[in-house]
């Protein structure tokens, strides 16, 4: 059943010559901008009971009415998949998604996807956008996501990503031995070359990974990366570009750099290691109805933990 959104408001004096996107935008903060114009366009935002368009200007005491009705973003199927639900309530899920499990549908993933599994659970999710996921894991990592619930919750965990108030700490596996912890300060954006990855390259968008040694080996390392910005692929082309890639990436690691006289338990375990070792393990943000301050923390995968046990006996620091 579709939701139906019935809000009205005044506009103030000083809102007076603003257009009337903006003034909507600042009158209706649950909504996106994006979302106030195309409701504007579609006449189920009047003004005085008229339709308008977004750029016509507004003179401060007329009536905003919005009669929208949400209609479904997609036509994905609902299927039952289990995508670790940690937590649950009227605004959002947090999830512990497992690896493997493809976020989004896209060619080559048309279904069993985790929007698949949202919808089994949630159908009204069919409403939001990209059915109330606001940020993404690869594939191949796992951990901790958010998912809005309702078009406010949305709109509101976007502004926090974008403002960078999200926690988001990751735990990786990492070839070579590191010495401490840094900051890694490199704008990214597509491979000049290779269009289906990322790079380090000149002009890209601003993208800032902090990273903080948890436990040293001979040749690996266990790190901790706290994303500042959140950029496809950031943590896994970041620690390539300082030459320590993750284990397991088949994209940006290159051929495995096996230490001399590695034993077979160890060679057995990084070149067996078919993903890269990177798991979402922390989640802070301010919950989208009460603002207070949420976290939750997932354990780590028994791959990772079996990997990590193995270099810590196979190749001591």
């Amino acid at each position: 059943m579709s939701e139906k959104i019935r809000v009205s408001a005044v506009i103030p004096d000083e809102l007076a010559s603003a257009r009337l996107d903006q003034a909507a935008a600042q009158l209706f903060p649950d909504y996106s901008r994006s979302r106030l114009q195309g409701w504007i366009k579609s006449g189920e935002l009047k003004v005085n009971g008229t339709s308008s368009r977004p750029k016509d200007k507004v003179f401060g005491g007329e009536e905003l009415v919005i009669s929208a009705e949400l209609k479904d973003e997609g036509s994905w199927e609902p299927q039952a998949i289990d995508f670790g639900l940690v937590h649950e309530d009227e605004a959002l899920l947090v999830l512990n998604k497992p690896a493997g499990l493809v976020v989004h549908p896209a060619a080559g993933h048309s279904d069993g996807t985790l929007v698949n599994a949202l919808l089994s659970h949630c159908p009204e999710l069919v409403q939001l956008p990209r059915a109330g996921i606001v940020h993404r894991l690869d594939k191949d990592t796992s951990g901790l996501m958010v998912v809005a619930k309702t078009l406010e919750s949305h709109h509101a965990l976007v502004k926090q990503l974008q403002a960078r108030t999200v926690h988001r700490e990751y735990e990786a596996l990492v070839f070579g031995a590191m010495t401490g912890g840094g900051r890694v300060d490199q704008p990214m954006g597509r491979h000049p070359q290779q269009r289906k990855k990322m790079a380090v390259v000149k002009g890209g968008k601003e993208a800032v990974t902090h990273y903080r040694l948890l436990k040293r080996f001979a040749h690996f390392s266990h790190v901790r990366c706290l994303l500042e910005t959140g950029r496809t692929h950031q943590i896994r082309v970041h620690m390539a570009h300082i030459k320590h890639p993750l284990i397991g990436d088949p994209q940006y690691a290159g051929r495995p750099r096996i230490p001399k006289g590695a034993s077979e338990t160890l060679l057995d375990a990084v070149r067996g290691f078919r993903r890269q070792a990177l798991h979402a393990r922390r989640l802070e943000l301010l919950h989208p109805l009460s603002q207070e301050p949420c976290a939750w923390e997932s354990e780590l995968p028994e791959d990772f933990l079996t990997l990590a046990r193995i270099l810590a006996e196979e190749d001591p620091a």
